[in-house]
């Protein structure tokens, strides 16, 4: 039988609180950078520290977002923030950046890479491809039907993640351009919503 995760996104401590109190498996938080989710509450450095101290003390995992598209003027700092996270314990950082996450895969032993939705996986040749490169789980898009994930976890050996509520983007998953020309808002800026982790 498949082991399922429980994974909840968190926007500040409170929300973590909230989360771990009440049975989540996994939390997932952003930095004050190179999240999707630049319009929310995030977590500053200090602040992500004492999130993943409190989180680990209650057997409760960490994965922090470090998700968006890197500019080749912006890689050195990200690579510092997802530097600062590793040493302070966390369990996985959810990338889109491939040239990022290439280089977290060979340069953090241990540290988990995964593909984050904005990658917009959504068969099993790119999960299949995900697993070549060395990412650890697939955060799968979330247009796929319940057969279609089932034939890729069953197609498989990586770690399969898929919303189970609050996708409240409009058009393709990680493609948000329409909802962006319907709403004026950014990418970065879409709502957080709960996701259910299943691995083989």
């Amino acid at each position: 039988m498949n082991k399922v995760e429980l994974l909840s996104p968190v926007g500040d401590f409170e929300c973590l609180k909230a989360a771990v109190q009440n049975g989540a498996d996994s939390v997932y938080f952003g930095a004050n950078s190179f999240n999707a989710r630049a319009s929310a509450t995030n977590f500053g450095l200090e602040d992500m520290q004492n999130a993943i101290k409190y989180a680990k003390l209650r057997n409760v995992k960490t994965h922090l977002t470090l998700n968006t598209l890197i500019k080749d003027s912006e890689f050195n700092s990200a690579i510092e923030v997802a530097k600062y996270a590793y040493e302070c314990g966390i369990d996985a950082i959810i990338v889109q950046d491939l040239g990022l996450a290439k280089f977290l895969i060979k340069n953090f032993p241990n540290l988990h890479v995964h593909a984050s939705t904005q990658m917009t996986v959504h068969n099993l040749d790119g999960v299949l491809e995900c697993e070549k490169l060395g990412f650890k789980r697939v955060v799968l898009a979330r247009e796929l039907s319940l057969e279609e994930i089932q034939y890729i976890c069953s197609n498989s050996n990586i770690e399969i993640e898929t919303f189970i509520h609050g996708a409240l983007c409009i058009s393709y998953s990680g493609q948000c351009l329409f909802s962006s020309m319907v709403g004026g808002r950014s990418r970065k800026s879409r709502k957080m919503c709960s996701a259910l982790s299943t691995s083989l």
